[in-house]
């Protein structure tokens, strides 16, 4: 299963590459806005918000992207390892 984390903390990158690889998820990880951004989703089984640490402009393109490709997404308000766990519970396992 592919995993899109969108938002954030830069610190945490490889934790959350770490904890999505023990739930056997491939994870692209997108703390700050790229060039090309809407591009390098491509196209994951689940994207998940991190909506503390997401600008507008971020949210967007994921909005518009999971409309497009029928993606669901998830939004989390806090950007730590437990809330993360949660999620990839209950859609990874």
């Amino acid at each position: 299963m592919s995993v899109v984390l969108i938002g954030g903390n830069d610190c945490m990158v490889t934790r959350y590459k770490d904890i999505c690889k023990s739930y056997n998820c491939k994870a692209k990880v997108f703390t700050k806005m790229q060039t090309d951004f809407e591009s390098k989703l491509d196209t994951p089984d689940l994207m998940v918000v991190f909506t503390g640490t997401c600008s507008h402009k971020m949210l967007n393109s994921v909005n518009k992207k999971s409309e497009k490709k029928a993606i669901p997404v998830v939004r989390i308000h806090t950007a730590g390892v437990t809330a993360l766990k949660g999620v990839l519970e209950q859609y990874c396992r």
